[in-house]
């Protein structure tokens, strides 16, 4: 706390006010976040054992965690969590990647994006889940068969929201290095590129849950272990506070990924956020 006071003692007090109304502020986003969350649970709960709702249809909070608790004392919560964990965070890198580098190639020449523009929207416009079978066919029923359906569902989104940061990119600032002698090369590695990393943090948000979405329709077209699998599992024998649980530890999950993302974006801006 002295060194973060001793920090702002270079700042004029209208900065420092500032920065303190701004933490105030995150602070109480931060409490009616998990406020909201609270209210829902309990509500849920009470609803739950006041016979309010069907609470074999529904499940409840404390059935979530009795079933939760089972998972864990069996040793299969963490092995199930591990395989789902894999694949969506291979995917999801994968799909950035690629996504990337070939919004990337897309923007070196106007012509291929011209001519791949269609065609991109059509792939982005087909229930991924249709082209499922087919990649268990081509690479067979496994993890990768899995890993593949996640990149292709992600893949599509992150290019064409890259590509659509670079293709904005300031025409003053291109034509600022064009006068100074600069080639291609120069304007994407000291123009679009710098001037586009917000938008490529915002495609990692988007990838996430994108991620999350191909890494579940994977699992319930072909899967031995995860979290997909156990609420297949749960639907077929009619144990939906297995579903329920496996959806609440989704949610987890992609909460903790989406927020090291958001972790990530504070560090790369922080001098422009503060």
């Amino acid at each position: 706390m002295f060194i973060f006071n001793k920090a702002e003692q270079n700042l004029s007090p209208e900065r420092a006010l500032w920065l303190k109304e701004k933490r105030r502020a995150d602070v109480l986003v931060m409490l009616t976040k998990l406020g909201i969350l609270a209210a829902i649970l309990v509500l849920w709960e009470v609803c739950a054992n006041m016979g309010i709702i069907d609470s074999f249809i529904t499940s409840s909070p404390g059935r979530i965690w009795g079933v939760i608790k089972g998972l864990y004392q069996s040793g299969e919560l963490f092995r199930h969590i591990g395989v789902t964990t894999y694949e969506a965070v291979m995917g999801f890198m994968w799909g950035t990647i690629l996504g990337t580098v070939i919004a990337a190639l897309l923007w070196f020449s106007p012509f291929l994006c011209r001519v791949l523009e269609p065609y991109l929207v059509v792939l982005g416009s087909l229930p991924k889940i249709a082209l499922g079978p087919i990649f268990i066919v081509w690479i067979g029923a496994g993890t990768k068969a899995i890993i593949v359906i996640t990149v292709t569902i992600s893949l599509v989104v992150t290019i064409m929201e890259v590509l659509s940061g670079f293709m904005s990119t300031d025409e003053d600032k291109i034509k600022l290095v064009r006068t100074f002698g600069g080639n291609k090369y120069h304007i994407f590695t000291k123009v679009v590129l710098p001037s586009n990393l917000r938008t490529i943090v915002s495609s990692l948000k988007i990838s996430v849950s994108m991620s999350w979405v191909g890494v579940i329709v994977g699992e319930f077209l072909v899967s031995r272990a995860g979290l997909g699998y156990l609420i297949v599992y749960g639907s077929q024998v009619f144990q939906l506070g297995l579903v329920m649980a496996n959806v609440f530890i989704l949610g987890i999950l992609a909460t903790f990924m989406y927020l090291f993302i958001v972790w990530i974006e504070s560090i790369l801006f922080k001098n422009y956020n503060e």
